[in-house]
């Protein structure tokens, strides 16, 4: 089959290679669209010290599998747990010691023709979810999340810190919550998309601690030690921050512990979310995720595609398979 796959910091591209071998009770996925997310771009660069074919936010349809999935339209859990440990009995899959996380770690991703992942991770996407809006279901699940780890009374006032991609759909989930939400960014463009929504914005700027004031709810997303700064200055006393950010080890913020302690803040480290709850409100129609794509690119030019995607300001880019 054909995979993307990297080979070295910054030393990627097509490649021929095997098929994924199909462990007992897993499905074999012929992948239809594909996205390309900050991860599979930091992972290209070296993070992780990761080689192999990246890629996790995915739809494609089901070759080889159980009846019910076979020939079906399907998204898939990116953690594959080992059922067998405590966070897996506790229902914590996603915390689990011994699993592989597909593109990411000792699972091949979704950068190529072909993928396997246990037939529990798959989920049917409904008929009237387009793959476009399918493709999102992972990163709308990680937004998602917050209000699965966080208790947010609809009115709370949220500040959302970040204009990229899971910045914004954390904003419309938010706000679909009710909540008062103001997003901090620095694109124009983006903050324009997020004032459709009703989300208030402002374009960061030196004084951002000043002029924001206190916040009870603060969702760090911006992936910079400068962004979590600012979200410790604007949250409020006894507020929480979520922190959505994964920081290189190289860019890691520093910690004003005595201001965590004294404030009396809670932070909250958040990442995977159920698929489901995404899926659904994607058949309601209740999320406006195609106006985050910028670029569909031909898998055979998925080089391009990561150049694309790598350009300041991008919004989603997509590989497009069977072109």
């Amino acid at each position: 089959m054909r995979a993307f796959q990297i080979t070295a910091p910054n030393k990627f591209g097509l490649t021929e290679v095997p098929e994924p071998p199909l462990a007992a009770g897993e499905c074999r996925v012929r992948v239809r669209l594909a996205g390309i997310c900050r991860t599979d771009l930091e992972l290209a660069k070296g993070y992780m010290d990761f080689t192999g074919i990246p890629g996790h936010e995915f739809v494609g349809t089901v070759a080889s599998g159980p009846e019910r999935l076979l020939g079906r339209r399907v998204v898939g859990e990116i953690n594959a747990a080992c059922g067998q440990c405590d966070d897996c009995r506790r229902g914590l899959e996603r915390h689990c010691a011994q699993r592989t996380v597909l593109g990411i770690y000792k699972r091949p991703g979704a950068f190529a023709e072909t993928l396997t992942l246990p037939a529990e991770n798959l989920l049917a996407v409904p008929d009237e979810v387009s793959d476009e809006d399918a493709v999102f279901t992972e990163p709308l699940a990680a937004a998602l999340e917050i209000l699965e780890q966080v208790p947010v009374p609809p009115g709370e006032h949220a500040l959302v810190i970040g204009d990229g991609k899971l910045g914004l759909l954390i904003a419309q989930v938010l706000a679909l919550h009710g909540c008062r939400v103001t997003l901090l960014g620095r694109h124009e463009r983006k903050l324009a998309l997020a004032k459709r929504w009703g989300v208030l914005t402002r374009v960061a700027g030196a004084n951002d601690a000043a002029d924001l004031g206190k916040v009870p709810l603060v969702v760090e997303a911006t992936g910079s030690p400068a962004g979590f700064r600012t979200a410790l200055s604007a949250v409020r006393t006894r507020g929480t921050i979520v922190l959505k950010s994964t920081y290189a080890p190289s860019e890691l913020p520093a910690l004003d512990a005595a201001k965590v302690v004294v404030d009396e803040i809670t932070l909250v480290g958040s990442r995977c979310g159920r698929f489901a709850p995404a899926l659904r409100l994607l058949a309601l129609g209740k999320v406006d995720v195609r106006a985050l794509i910028d670029q569909r690119v031909p898998f055979a030019e998925a080089e391009r595609g990561f150049d694309l995607a790598a350009r300041k300001g991008a919004l989603k880019v997509l590989l497009q398979f069977g072109l």
